[in-house]
């Protein structure tokens, strides 16, 4: 299989140059655009299918700076698989990810709007710090302090997906 920086000719590196990627998915996709292949063998319909399909993946892995990180680190012997049992969080983080559920369930309750808008900025925060831990990890070639870099964001993402629920939910329940 190859690699996805190789597929679009870009440097393996986590800073991406988001204009020349564009320009290089939109040229593999008009070389194996089933319309060029209307005529084609089959074997060369499928063919250029799979192409299609591994630019697709490739692409969307690229273009979003946490599944390019994880990326780089599998590519470097470090995957973030499940079946990898990596680091486990360091307490402080839990410890951290504790009070913020503690804020997030007391703001519910209350169906405090205002908590909830403070809760998502402090979360703005720490996802931008986070991200340029990730970034300071793999520009140093530290994979495996990475993949414990990686795996934090992916909590930090998912409790920003909660407060997005419940600021729906409040939302929901407003009667103005």
């Amino acid at each position: 299989m190859q690699n996805h920086f190789a597929l679009f000719k870009l440097p393996e590196q986590f800073a991406m140059d988001r204009q020349a990627l564009d320009t290089a998915y939109r040229e593999i996709q008009r070389l194996v655009h089933p319309d060029r292949f209307v005529n084609a063998p089959a074997s060369d319909k499928r063919a250029a299918l799979q192409w299609a399909s591994l630019a697709n993946d490739a692409y969307q892995t690229l273009r979003n700076p946490l599944k390019r990180a994880a990326y780089l680190c599998s590519l470097n012997g470090f995957p973030l698989d499940a079946e990898t049992s990596g680091p486990s969080m360091p307490p402080d983080f839990i410890f951290e990810q504790i009070e913020w559920r503690e804020h997030l369930d007391n703001a519910k309750i209350d169906k405090d709007l205002g908590a909830l808008e403070t809760l998502g900025e402090h979360l703005r925060k720490r996802t931008a710090e986070q991200m340029t831990l990730i970034e300071n990890a793999l520009n140093n070639r530290q994979f495996s302090s990475a993949v414990q870099e990686v795996r934090k964001m992916m909590f930090l993402q998912k409790f920003a997906e909660e407060i997005s629920f419940a600021f729906d939910a409040l939302d929901k329940t407003d009667p103005t």
